[in-house]
């Protein structure tokens, strides 16, 4: 289930892509001249003479009529089409960002543990516990993501700096809550394939390392809350097989059986109460 989702995600991402080189194709067609640091004079042999209908008195020639066309943008920002391209770009990829430098992976895959150890299959749905996962990381998230607003997006939306010293104010939340969240050892085995032996601080390590290091980290605490989840519900797994086998039931499924049990277990311990704020507090 999980690899057909990604699965679809991956022709979603291919279909982006595509309507996005379209796109831009598309505009360099029109876009033949950068409107930036135009200053273009145009000089006309017009005087009044040559102007019908004029009758207010003024007399002799007036000179050669100039016009100039100016911009109001700045030397150092970016041209509309790369804009557009890094808007796009953005657009496209803001699920593979959500995913990949969040607690997104680290929730959504306990939460499918959960489902698999109580065994109901398709309960609950795959969009009940994508909308859960997205809404617990938007709670996680949200100090990171209020750094990031007032750092990086309403200074860069006033004006007050450039689109470079925004990128690295918005990133540094990320790279603070993703080293935090990332095993040293881990952090070590991208720094040793990238050859780099030594760093002053941790902002000499770039987001190449950083990022695939957090992943790692999250997928091995992810599994190992798993494991912890599933052990309750193989005891009674086992119990009732066992129990089947002596009253020389086997012909009985053991997990039609057991299903209720562990749904039981599951309402009296207050199950999502209790997942869901241990997982919340496992990121504090």
């Amino acid at each position: 289930m999980i690899a057909s989702e990604f699965k679809k995600f991956g022709i979603r991402m291919t279909i982006a892509a595509l309507l996005m080189i379209f796109g831009l194709l598309f505009l360099s067609g029109y876009k033949k001249v950068s409107a930036a640091n135009i200053e273009d004079t145009i000089t006309t042999n017009d005087t009044v003479n040559d102007v019908p209908g004029t009758d207010n008195g003024i007399s002799g020639v007036l000179g050669p009529l100039q016009f100039k066309l100016t911009t109001d943008e700045d030397e150092k920002s970016l041209p509309a089409t790369l804009r557009i391209l890094l808007i796009l770009t953005v657009i496209s990829l803001a699920p593979s960002i959500l995913i990949m430098v969040t607690s997104f992976t680290r929730i959504i895959i306990v939460l499918h543990f959960v489902r698999s150890a109580l065994g109901t299959q398709t309960t609950p749905p795959n969009q009940v516990l994508i909308g859960l996962a997205l809404f617990l990381t938007f709670f996680i998230m949200s100090p990171v993501f209020t750094q990031v607003n007032e750092n990086a997006i309403q200074p860069l939306s006033r004006e007050e700096i450039s689109q470079e010293e925004a990128f690295k104010a918005g990133v540094a939340p990320l790279r603070t809550f993703m080293l935090e969240q990332t095993n040293v050892k881990d952090l070590r085995l991208f720094m040793d394939i990238v050859k780099i032996d030594t760093v002053e601080t941790v902002d000499d390590i770039p987001l190449t390392v950083i990022i695939p290091s957090f992943i790692i980290s999250e997928l091995r605490k992810a599994f190992i809350i798993g494991f912890l989840i599933y052990i309750p519900f193989i005891i009674i797994d086992m119990v009732v097989a066992s129990t089947l086998m002596s009253m020389g039931m086997m012909m009985l499924p053991p997990t039609m059986i057991s299903m209720p049990f562990k749904i039981l277990l599951f309402i009296i311990a207050d199950g999502w109460n209790l997942i869901v704020g241990e997982l919340v507090k496992t990121f504090y």
